[in-house]
């Protein structure tokens, strides 16, 4: 049986301000909680409503109690918090002959910012660096978007502009007024910047991307979407980067 103290802990990591204090955070679901526990994850707790040996048997109804989910997944986990997702800026430079890695300048939304880390796992895409204002990787809703994903992508938060500044790659970044991207070269390396949902790579950030691309618009003759979903706009840019090989 949950003590009503375990309730009030799972209950308390919906906000980021207990996440950190207690360096924990909530996922659930079979296939996101194994992903994490073979990623290296460690378990602070384990509940479940089957049986099995890491978790502690819950009740259908104990289940619905720590949940943030309109329909809850048979078991949910407490996990702790990586100490490496938050770096200082020069411990996490790449270097001149690093992969392709995705920067993310203040992506709100936690569906978008679950969704990317999923994209970039898909992508072989291993590392994406969050500025101090993007959404927090381990809010609920972010944990269940990236379905498992979280596992194998290394997210680090860190300064940007001191990044991007310091940065022996090139940096693309989608922009309006930049090159249409199925007409640029696109190298095996460098980094990656997709903005804000609202306004888009912010101005501190802007003079530090060396090429700007432009996904475009095929609909020239009657009225379309201002713009593209980031996510969606991270999906196709990546995909063309791979497509070049």
């Amino acid at each position: 049986m949950l003590t009503k103290n375990q309730i009030k802990l799972v209950r308390s990591l919906e906000q980021k301000k207990n996440r950190k204090r207690e360096g924990l955070f909530v996922a659930e679901g079979p296939k996101v909680v194994g992903d994490l526990l073979r990623g290296g994850f460690r378990p602070y707790a384990i509940y479940s409503t089957l049986p099995r040996p890491d978790a502690q048997l819950i009740t259908d109804e104990e289940l619905h109690k720590l949940s943030f989910l309109q329909h809850p997944q048979e078991v949910i986990a407490v996990f702790e918090i990586p100490h490496s997702s938050l770096l200082t800026p020069h411990s996490s430079l790449p270097t001149p002959h690093s992969s392709l890695s995705i920067a993310l300048d203040g992506i709100q939304d936690p569906g978008n910012l679950g969704t990317i880390i999923r994209i970039a796992d898909w992508f072989g895409i291993d590392t994406i660096y969050c500025s101090e204002d993007t959404a927090d990787v381990y809010n609920p809703k972010v944990v269940q978007a990236t379905m498992g994903s979280l596992a194998h992508i290394n997210i680090i938060y860190t300064d940007l502009v001191e990044l991007l500044q310091n940065a022996h790659c090139p940096v693309y970044g989608t922009l309006l007024d930049g090159e249409d991207i199925y007409h640029q070269e696109l190298a095996s390396e460098g980094i990656i910047v997709m903005g804000n949902e609202g306004n888009g790579i912010s101005q501190k950030v802007r003079p530090l991307i060396t090429h700007r691309l432009l996904i475009p618009n095929f609909n020239k003759n009657k009225e379309t979407a201002e713009s593209l979903n980031v996510a969606i706009a991270t999906a196709i840019t990546c995909s063309e980067f791979r497509r070049r090989g």
